[in-house]
């Protein structure tokens, strides 16, 4: 049966994570905004925390098993320090996680010890197209068998580290399928192409890829010539994304809760404006809610219960209005404070319009 209080394990993971959050991610993210990059000294002490190495067990480099729930609250912490930061982060579980999910044993201990065994690299994952109708379940990034191999063609765009990336699993359509395809560094006629410029999210690097007439090997396609499914890593992606909307509105609220508290207005606490306070609560109210849709959709997935699928794609869209919303607000409520660069909510807000775009990048 779902429970609502999380194992001591699990709050002992949370405190940990958001000690880094606040310590390093948020004060990290003015100056990884306006640099358009994190430090590698930042990213390494999240990577060191752990994290997806206990998403995997012993025999493949981890130390530990994959639950989607502890998942969410590392997401959730993690984007509450900085959402650009979380993702900076977590990256490279955008190439390891769909491999162990759908991979074939043989993939499995050829590409994710290597990842995951060692310092923090620039591993990513290809799936987003520059579409206004982009549909995750109808590419048009093609793959096409031929002769032992498949010949991958087609458009991405916000793929992370393209320019470096050690390795990369990239998605396509395959006889009305999606299926990924592992591509190592180096593929010929993989082209990265202009960093993208972003309105928020500057210090995650994403970039344009172009394949043209790219030869992927038949064992480089995940599941091997059987292939794999697609919804439980959609799935992932879409609670993963859901769950940092939630860290991003969470450090929203309390940040502009606080300054309402403390802030004076003609002799009067600007929480106490009665327009103000319902703006507060129904931040608050909003908030624990969409956690609980998002918690049970991790719940459910880890579960394999029927209806998981439709459970993610609702925690993903009442998180994104969750996140537009908080953080609107946040700004208001900070008033002409609330637009200066030198505080943080004008950037939340930005970072907020960022959910929707990326709801198809993140793993955990």
């Amino acid at each position: 049966m779902f429970s609502f209080e999380p194992t001591e394990e699990q709050k002992m993971l949370v405190e940990t994570i958001h000690r880094y959050s606040a310590g390093d991610l948020r004060s990290s993210a003015h100056a990884a905004e306006e640099e358009g990059q994190f430090t590698t000294e930042v990213i390494n002490k999240g990577w060191e925390l752990g994290y997806l190495q206990a998403s995997i067990p012993e025999d493949l480099g981890g130390f530990g098993e994959r639950s989607l729930l502890t998942g969410v609250l590392v997401a959730e912490e993690l984007a509450w320090g900085d959402l650009a930061g979380a993702l900076n982060v977590q990256a490279p579980g955008l190439f390891v996680i769909p491999i162990y999910l759908g991979g074939t044993e043989s993939q499995k201990v050829e590409h994710i010890p290597q990842v995951i065994e060692e310092d923090w690299k620039t591993y990513t994952s290809a799936l987003i197209e520059p579409s206004f109708d982009f549909d995750p379940l109808d590419l048009r990034t093609s793959a096409v068998e031929t002769d032992g191999y498949y010949v991958l063609n087609g458009d991405k765009t916000y793929v992370p580290f393209a320019d470096r990336a050690e390795g990369m699993v990239v998605y396509a359509k395959l006889n009305d399928q999606t299926q990924g395809f592992i591509l190592p560094k180096g593929t010929q006629g993989l082209h990265v192409g202009e960093r993208v410029k972003l309105m928020g999210i500057n210090g995650f690097p994403l970039y344009s890829v172009n394949l043209n007439q790219v030869r992927v090997p038949a064992e480089m396609r995940i599941g091997g010539w059987s292939g794999h499914g697609f919804s439980a890593i959609l799935d992932s992606s879409r609670v993963a994304m859901a769950a940092m909307a939630v860290g991003l509105s969470r450090a929203a609220f309390e940040y502009s809760r606080d300054y309402a508290r403390e802030r004076e207005v003609f002799g009067v606490k600007v929480a106490q404006k009665q327009a103000i306070a319902f703006m507060l609560a129904e931040m608050a109210t909003e908030i624990e809610a969409i956690r609980l849709l998002v918690w049970e959709a991790a719940w459910m997935i880890d579960n394999s219960k029927e209806n998981a699928s439709k459970q993610a794609y609702l925690a993903l869209s009442g998180a994104t209005d969750l996140a537009m919303m908080v953080t609107d607000r946040a700004v208001q409520i900070l008033g002409g404070y609330g637009y200066i660069r030198e505080y943080p909510v004008e950037l939340w807000m930005r970072n907020g319009r960022g959910i929707a775009m990326l709801s198809g990048l993140v793993l955990v």
